[in-house]
């Protein structure tokens, strides 16, 4: 979810018109994510997806309504994809109680104003289930690509709200991992774990934010780095204990509420 407005960090929004555009090819939902999101759901039967994006993890047997700001997302919505409603989360248009759940996946670091867009989850809906990352858990220093190669990325990482800022809006919240397998479909952030020739590959960096949003040029040389050490074998001699492994704990969770 983007905001609309202009902001310090300047304007997500526009931005995001662009390097949302490979969202459909790389961002596929994970059918082992996707499990555990609708579990999470439980007896839900009206949900609202918001920061949509191009509909991942919307479950298909519930009436969802999506919310979306960016029209180069919602253009890639596939058809019989749930209805989306053009809008932010922080002005969500509909009704208190409008809904049984909210679900937000991988957004709320993008939103404006992320405490009043919480606010807004807990006005519409009584059950929350938000996929987030805590930097606490698996941090930039621990994970090979920001720690060897693209240190300043894992600093950004860092300091965008995380799991904090879920539950200073629902202190009563369960926290759950969810591992990472190593050939997940949805290719964020640390999806390619055990796959680095992927961060390689203009298209993937494009459907992740934080490289799309940061610029080719500062990642460049990190990324020239990691060519070599995979072409020398370096990388997977550095690595080799990863490389038999199936899932990773990589500091993803997944965040269950009721409010109301």
């Amino acid at each position: 979810m983007i905001c609309t407005s202009p902001c310090d960090r300047g304007c997500v929004s526009t931005r995001y018109e662009a390097i949302g555009r490979s969202y459909a090819v790389h961002r596929r939902p994970d059918p082992r994510i996707a499990a555990a999101v609708r579990a999470a759901l439980g007896p839900a039967g009206t949900v609202v997806n918001v920061g949509a994006g191009t509909g991942s993890y919307e479950p298909a047997d519930l009436a969802v309504v999506a919310v979306e700001p960016a029209h180069a997302m919602l253009a890639q919505r596939p058809p019989g994809a749930a209805p989306a409603v053009a809008a932010v989360a922080e002005a969500l248009p509909f009704a208190s109680g409008s809904f049984d759940a909210s679900l937000a996946v991988l957004t709320h670091h993008h939103w404006n104003d992320v405490g009043r867009g919480f606010r807004e989850l807990g006005r519409v809906a009584g059950r929350h289930v938000v996929l987030t990352w805590d930097p606490a858990a698996v941090g930039a220093a621990d994970f090979w690509l920001t720690r060897d190669y693209l240190p300043d990325l894992g600093e950004d990482l860092v300091r965008q709200p995380a799991l904090g800022a879920v539950l200073a809006a629902f202190p009563d919240a369960s926290v759950t991992p969810v591992p990472i397998p190593h050939d997940c479909t949805d290719g964020f952030m640390a999806a390619y774990w055990r796959r680095p020739r992927a961060y390689l590959d203009p298209g993937a960096r494009g459907a992740i934010s934080s490289f799309a949003l940061r610029g080719e040029p500062a990642v460049a040389a990190g990324l020239d780095r990691l060519a070599a050490d995979l072409g020398s074998g370096r990388w997977h001699r550095r690595n080799e204990d990863l490389l038999e492994r199936t899932e990773l704990d990589l500091g993803y969770r997944l965040v269950v509420a009721t409010t109301g």
